[in-house]
């Protein structure tokens, strides 16, 4: 027999729960949900309704993450060009590293 898990629908950050339930109600009247006509409780409405608005929900959090992603990398890839732009990170002898050896195999012109 299949155990049952007992972790329904926890959210995980307490605080985030107004937030999501609100982004539900908004998600809710985009796809044409009027969650009035349901009482303000979405408990009730067809899976198949349930499933569209968890559905939106998922993938506006998702590209919510994917953008803040790309926030932090061109953050930290501006962090690091101005780190590497600072004055007294770039050697005042250019030319230090380099033999002043010529290549024998080479000709003269």
């Amino acid at each position: 027999m299949a155990r049952r898990s007992s972790n329904k629908n926890r959210i995980l950050n307490p605080q985030a729960r107004q937030a999501l339930d609100q982004m539900k109600y908004e998600i809710a009247s985009q796809v044409g949900i009027d969650y009035n006509s349901y009482g303000g409780y979405l408990g009730d409405i067809p899976a198949r309704e349930a499933g569209r608005i968890g559905g939106q929900m998922v993938k506006q959090m998702i590209a919510a993450a994917e953008q803040s992603l790309i926030s932090q990398t061109v953050a930290g890839a501006q962090a690091s060009f101005n780190q590497a732009l600072r004055p007294g990170n770039f050697a005042q002898d250019v030319t230090s590293g380099f033999s002043t050896t010529t290549n024998p195999n080479l000709t003269k012109s």
